[in-house]
């Protein structure tokens, strides 16, 4: 199954929806993500923009959720960022936080930035 974000306003994704491979698959058995695009703009009537994801991260980095944001100049999804003092990690498009989690049961807190134990 291929799945496909729904992009908005600042290519935030609305929505991820499923959609059956030989829907996305060419006549060579090429998958082609343009086909994909047109047949959710056909079904659904519109000319929304559609990004394939993948959902095991093979390409573009992140599956795409609900909130992230596709990064056009990565060509990546991005997940909302957690706290205002994590910082974007170039090679896998994740928030790290500014101090590497402790082992054990903790929990950010930013306003001190550091880990509290649980």
């Amino acid at each position: 199954m291929a799945h496909f974000a729904k992009l908005g306003v600042g290519n935030k994704v609305l929505e991820v929806v499923v959609v059956n491979n030989d829907i996305i698959t060419d006549n060579d058995g090429n998958e082609q993500e343009i086909l994909g695009q047109q047949f959710l703009n056909n079904i659904y009537g519109n000319r929304d923009i559609w990004k394939q994801t993948s959902y095991n991260a093979s390409f573009r980095k992140n599956f795409a959720g609900r909130n992230f944001t596709y990064d056009e100049g990565r060509n990546a999804f991005i997940e909302p960022q957690p706290y205002p003092s994590w910082i974007l990690d170039e090679d896998t498009c994740k928030y790290n936080p500014p101090i590497e989690k402790p082992e054990g049961n903790y929990v950010w807190n930013e306003l001190h930035r550091k880990w509290d134990l649980i």
